[in-house]
């Protein structure tokens, strides 16, 4: 009932809309007035070029090499050495004053340097003002403020597994809607490019359909995701922002599944819920998000896969600092998360307690430096690995240049 609900408001819109493409009136033929004529840009003169890449190392001071995390970074462990996390280059541009183009492929996938698309929409402007829009394509699930903030604004290195764990790769492909005055969407433009990390603009506002098996993976099921998100950036009149929000996703999903087990089961509902708070650094900040849910989880004691509950969450503290022209931002961070995570086989068990403690230098816009010391305690298992708690602690390095 919810898809179909989601739907009927997605179609409606897009009926609201119906004069997207419509031709100007043509002038009166009998008008005496000289018009004179207008020079507009090709489509593709509007197509602009921006990236970043990320350098990382993670050996120094690290006591214990089967200690992993294979969703935050896959050099971090045992055989691990100079890796690029991230290599982006971003397409974009206004190509139609109601249609936005934006694609994302990263040249470092898996750590095997080959090319996947991240990011390929196009939002469909449904106003003049474009204050309500439709993002058509593979994209963000809007589902928590660090999944929506890109790597190339976050100051930890990875996200978080409480919320990350939603979503691999934070994006899948579907329709979402975005609603946000001209005033508040102008807030979330200065919010990035002010240096104060915030997400970009997904809207006051957001509700979206998708397929549920994460980014570019064929959907396995009949039945789509739905998920929704308010948000809103209060400016106070010291001018301090504060950012908070609540999101809800809900769908079914199809685990991978080692064929050596004796269970059958594959489709598992699951939903998630949970509050987001955002204190920007001006130049104290404070972020914290939670959540909680339901779905898929590896069960070690009867080796199958059960619908079990799960949470998650952390805190973020930081201090913007900034001395002539090098910026500096001091943080930590403590998130924890007990649940499975259903894209990894069998739905693998986690229980994650973790503190990073770290600094992030900024000489000029366009190189950043940060190095941040992570004490790890994690537990992963599966049918491969059923008796799995590793601990340590390690300094881990990251270059990123920005063009």
């Amino acid at each position: 009932m919810r898809i179909k609900i989601a739907m009927a408001i997605i179609l409606g819109l897009m009926v609201f809309s119906k004069d997207v493409f419509a031709r100007d009136i043509p002038r009166d033929s009998t008008a005496t007035e000289e018009v004179q004529p207008t020079l507009k840009k090709s489509w593709f003169e509007s197509i602009q070029l921006r990236g970043y890449a990320q350098l990382r190392y993670n050996r120094l001071l690290e006591t214990n090499p089967d200690l992993s995390c294979d969703q935050c970074d896959k050099s971090w462990g045992d055989n691990g050495g100079f890796f690029f996390r991230r290599i982006r280059m971003i397409f974009y541009g206004q190509i139609h004053e109601r249609v936005y183009f934006y694609i994302q492929p990263d040249f470092a996938s898996g750590g095997s340097n080959f090319a996947q698309i991240r990011d390929a929409y196009f939002d469909l402007g449904l106003d003049q003002k474009q204050e309500f829009r439709l993002r058509i394509g593979q994209s963000k699930v809007p589902f928590g403020f660090e999944n929506l903030q890109s790597s190339q604004n976050r100051i930890p290195l990875d996200r978080n597994d409480g919320l990350n764990s939603a979503v691999a790769n934070e994006r899948d492909i579907g329709v979402m809607f975005y609603y946000a005055p001209s005033v508040i969407r102008k807030r979330f433009s200065y919010l990035v490019s002010s240096g104060l990390k915030g997400s970009g603009d997904y809207g006051v506002f957001g509700l979206g359909l998708y397929n549920g098996q994460t980014a570019n993976q064929p959907d396995k099921n009949n039945s789509l995701h739905v998920v929704s998100r308010l948000t809103y950036p209060f400016e106070l009149p010291s001018g301090q922002i504060i950012e908070t929000s609540f999101q809800g996703y809900s769908g079914k999903f199809v685990i991978n599944r080692n064929p050596l087990t004796d269970f059958d089961q594959t489709e598992f509902r699951e939903y998630r819920y949970g509050p987001s708070f955002i204190l920007y650094p001006q130049p104290f900040g404070i972020q914290a998000e939670f959540n909680w849910g339901r779905g898929p989880e590896y069960d070690p004691e009867t080796n199958t896969v059960n619908d079990a509950p799960l949470e998650g969450g952390y805190v973020l503290a930081s201090y913007y600092l900034q001395k002539g022209k090098d910026i500096f931002i001091p943080f930590t961070r403590y998130h924890y998360y007990k649940g499975g995570k259903k894209h990894e086989l069998d739905a693998t068990k986690h229980r994650v307690k973790e503190l990073e403690i770290g600094v992030e230098w900024q000489p000029h816009k366009n190189f950043e430096l940060v190095a941040m010391y992570t004490i790890s305690d994690r537990t992963f298992e599966d049918s491969l690995n059923p008796d799995n708690r590793q601990k340590g602690s390690l300094l881990r390095l990251q270059a990123q240049i920005n063009f």
